[in-house]
């Protein structure tokens, strides 16, 4: 049985008429007693106290602790799909970059090609209507013109070597982020 510490003030032992206890001393015992149940009474109480505030806080902590690992997962998470998102935009610019350099160069190509066609064809309309005007000499002049030769290594030197992208070799291409 768990007594107070106004309990403990108000408790009276029996009392023996022969061979009793000594009332003075015995009563200051008792209020001794009744102090320091008292004290201790009032420590649980702060300690209960506490205990109660330090649940409290710890259950604060682990919500927020859950919010953070929570919030760092979607920022993880919303970071992997960004640079994922990024790289494959990049693939395709690339890829697109390089099927309309592909496009570019087989235009040029195909444009070269008609103008070497033509050119060809005017030559041969030079000549037949040289040789019909009948004058011989102009007529040889002619097809020695049209006549293709082969490039000698002075023509070699002159012609200037292109990159892949149109630009002379040996000179910096332009910068990209400079637009």
């Amino acid at each position: 049985m768990a007594l107070t510490p106004v309990e403990i003030r108000h408790l009276k032992p029996p009392r023996a008429t022969f061979r009793g206890y000594r009332a003075g001393p015995t009563d200051k015992l008792l209020e001794e007693i009744a102090a320091s149940f008292e004290d201790v009474w009032r420590e649980r109480a702060d300690l209960a106290d506490k205990v109660e505030q330090l649940e409290t806080d710890l259950v604060r902590f682990r919500e927020l602790e859950s919010l953070l690992r929570t919030t760092l997962v979607s920022a993880e998470s919303a970071s992997a799909q960004l640079r994922d998102q990024a790289r494959r935009e990049a693939e395709l610019i690339l890829s697109e970059a390089h099927a309309e350099a592909r496009e570019i160069q087989r235009r040029a190509l195909a444009e070269n090609e008609r103008l070497a066609q033509e050119s060809r064809k005017l030559r041969a309309q030079l000549i037949d209507a040289l040789s019909a005007l009948d004058e011989p000499e102009a007529a040889a002049a002619a097809e020695k013109e049209a006549e293709p030769t082969a490039p000698t290594e002075e023509d070699a030197d002159m012609v200037e070597e292109r990159s892949w992208y149109g630009f002379p070799t040996g000179t910096a291409l332009p910068d990209a982020d400079a637009a």
